[in-house]
Order: C-alpha cells, then structure tokens, then sequence
C-alpha cells in the first residue's frame, strides 16, 4: 500500500535490541497520540516486562544520542525528532486497512458528488472527507489538461477575438479569449471547430495538443492554411490556463485545534503560509507521482515544511488509461495518525481511479 520513501533516518532498526525499540515505539505512539512528551516513570508502567524508571532513563539517553528523540525542556521527558518519526513509519508502523463502514462512505460520497460526470464536485469531496477524518487538511492537485474533451467550438466575438470554448466529459465548460486576424471568414472557425472535434474521441487536451503538432503536414492537406493556424492559435490559447496544475485546499481550520502552547500556533501560522505558496505545494504532491502507493514526507524532508514542521501523506490516482492524473492526500502536524490516514488517502485516491474509469 505505502510506497514509503527509504529510511532517511540514519539509524536501521536492527541497531536496536528489542528492549530500546519497545521503549522507543512507546515515545512516538504517546507523542501520536497527545502530542505530550513520554517520561521514563509512565514508561517503566506500560511496558510488558518490568523496568525501573532508571533503566529506561538509560535506554532513552541511548536513543537521544542516536538521534530519534529529545528533551523539549529540562527534566521533561522526551519527543521523537524527525529522524525518529522517519524511522518509526518505515519500520515499526503498523498500518492497517479501511473499515468496511468507512470504505463504504468514501465510496459513497464520492461517487455520489461525481454523479452525472462532474468529476470537479468529486475532487472537492475528496478533499473535505480526508480533511474531516484526518483532522488535517485534505489536498488535491489535478491539471486541467488531463480532463477528457467532449466538445471544442470557436465562437466569434467580433471582428478582431473569439472565445475556446471547452467542454469537458465531466461537464465542466471552460473559455479561452483569441486574437483572429483581420478579415478571417467565419467558415474558418467553423472549420476549425469540425477539425477539432473529429479528432477528439475522450482525448485529453494535452493528448489532441500532441497529435496537432505531430501531424501538421497532413493536417495543412486537409484544411485550408488559414484555418490551421487558426486550430494551433486556439489550441495556444489553452495553454496560459488549461495546462496549469490546480489546487484544492480544505480543512485548514482544522490545524488549529488543539494546540497546547504558543509555538504550536507559531506553526500552523507557518504551515498556513506555507499552504499559500500554491506552485511549491503542488511541486511537493507531484512528488507522489514517483510511486505507485503512498507517499509519506515529515517534516524539514520538505523544503516547504521545514519551518512549520508539518507532515504529508499523498497518493496519485489515474484515469482509465492508467495516467496518473492527480495526487490526493492530507497535510498537517507531524504527529498524524499515519495508521489511520495511510490506508484512507490510498483507498481514496483508489476511489477517485475507479470513477474515472467508469467516465
């Protein structure tokens, strides 16, 4: 299911026995679960086997000086750093499945939003019911040019602009405003128009962009000069917008829930900043394209997240021809539930594949 990144940590698990891992597993699960340091006296009482709380002091220096946990304050007990967090997820996480109660809610509301072929009211589903269950913010990054055309017309505005007209399989419509050149007659849009939409078939416009261009000689053969240019300026004319990837943000309100001191508003003051910088964030979920899984990034990992010491967790989903054509995930503290969110983000992102595959 994850397709996690390789272990960035600096420490394999195998460095440590099996008493140090117990002890370090207990840090990250408390810290997942409140965010509250773990002190060596409720340590030495939740473990299997007996410990004093001085023995556990001693197995938490090792691990301090291996780099997987700190002290945030004097005499405190301790946090797992990123490097721990990183270790944790790759090799001691245990991520289970999707609920049936759950994967039949997913479904649900996501097909139900994409009814009638509006996948843009199933991206914005998506992102909402990850925000809700995670308690981060759900993100989605898809690009216009991956939506499967149904229909192209140029409609002339006056003697000198007219608009693209787009219409996509999901029943989207979006316009573009074009130049014409003086005295072009309005057969040549007409022309333009019929051109297009013979070779349209579901493309993608990227995918009608690419045979335009490919086939320019054979297009010159079938219609007239004036009217080739006019099919390559109005496909031109889609690419100030049409090819930009696009962000869908929700959920933000929901980092500021229980944060227990001032720096923890520091950083979701950040992270917010962060989430603002629309092309980086895009730039960072592009990254799940590497995989065919979840991706999992913490913390400083992320040039963008370096400050907010934030956390993502991203999957890309694909279209009926296996293209991945988006990336679906979550954003938030560092101390996610990845048990949980993992296998939620993946079964979505899954979710999304199949309904576009059934468009």
């Amino acid at each position: 299911m994850a397709d996690r990144p390789a272990d960035n940590s600096g420490t394999p698990l195998g460095e440590l026995d099996l008493r140090s891992r117990d002890i370090f597993r207990r840090i990250v699960e408390g810290y997942l679960e409140t965010g509250e340091p773990m002190g060596s006296r409720n340590i030495s009482k939740v473990l299997p086997v007996s410990l004093s709380a001085a023995t556990v002091r001693n197995v938490m220096q090792d691990l301090e000086d291996l780099g997987l946990i700190y002290a945030p304050h004097v005499s405190a007990g301790r946090l797992p750093t990123e490097q721990g967090l990183r270790l944790f997820v790759d090799s001691i996480l245990e991520i289970g499945d999707v609920s049936t109660e759950d994967r039949a809610r997913i479904e649900a509301q996501i097909r139900a939003s994409g009814a009638g072929r509006n996948f843009d009211d199933a991206l914005q589903q998506a992102t909402s019911l990850l925000s809700g269950v995670s308690r981060g913010a759900g993100v989605v990054v898809t690009s216009k040019s991956n939506k499967r055309l149904k229909h192209i017309e140029f409609v002339r505005l006056d003697a000198t602009q007219a608009l693209v007209v787009l219409v996509s399989d999901d029943g989207t419509i979006e316009n573009r405003l074009l130049s014409l050149p003086s005295g072009l007659p309005a057969s040549a849009l007409v022309e333009a128009s019929n051109y297009l939409n013979h070779r349209l078939k579901g493309r993608t416009l990227a995918d009608l962009k690419a045979e335009v261009a490919a086939n320019r000689a054979t297009m010159e053969r079938e219609i007239s000069e004036i009217t080739a240019r006019l099919v390559e300026s109005g496909l031109a004319a889609t690419a100030s917008d049409a090819g930009d990837m696009r962000l869908i943000v929700r959920g933000q309100a929901n980092l500021l829930e229980d944060l227990t001191a001032l720096s923890d508003l520091e950083r979701m003051r950040l992270l917010f900043a962060d989430l603002e910088r629309e092309k980086e964030v895009i730039e960072l979920l592009s990254r799940a394209e590497d995989g065919d899984g979840v991706r999992i990034f913490i913390g400083s990992e992320n040039k963008l997240f370096s400050m907010s010491g934030s956390s993502m967790i991203a999957a890309p989903f694909r279209d009926s021809e296996q293209k991945i054509v988006g990336i679906v995930g979550v954003i938030g503290p560092t101390r996610l539930n990845y048990a949980r969110i993992v296998p939620m983000v993946d079964y979505t992102a899954r979710v999304m594949g199949k309904l576009l595959e059934r468009g």
